[in-house]
């Protein structure tokens, strides 16, 4: 993956992870998500958030159910974690301070 390349979907990872803590129940769809991460310029397709939701369940970040084709996402507390700067990991950008 090019630097420029990781450098988006650690930007996308955050901005998924930032919406969800945000979220009432901590959950969203996956559709919603990718319009999440347009609006924030983070440009995304479907199947780039899709592997994005899926590589933050292998970090314990998410959980995701799919359902004919529709992925249901919620945050964990590791997720929120991450998403306040409280925790850190290297493939999820870390929060500006007081954002």
């Amino acid at each position: 993956m090019s630097s420029y390349a990781n450098t988006l979907s650690q930007h996308r990872r955050l901005t998924i992870l930032r919406f969800l803590a945000g979220s009432p129940e901590y959950t969203s769809n996956a559709s919603i998500l990718v319009e999440v991460c347009d609006s924030f310029g983070v440009t995304s397709t479907r199947d780039q958030v899709a592997g994005d939701i899926a590589w933050l369940s292998e970090q314990g970040m998410v959980t995701y159910e799919e359902n004919e084709g529709f992925m249901v996402v919620t945050t964990t507390a590791r997720g929120i974690e991450i998403s306040e700067g409280k925790a850190r990991h290297d493939g999820v950008k870390r929060p500006r301070p007081g954002v």
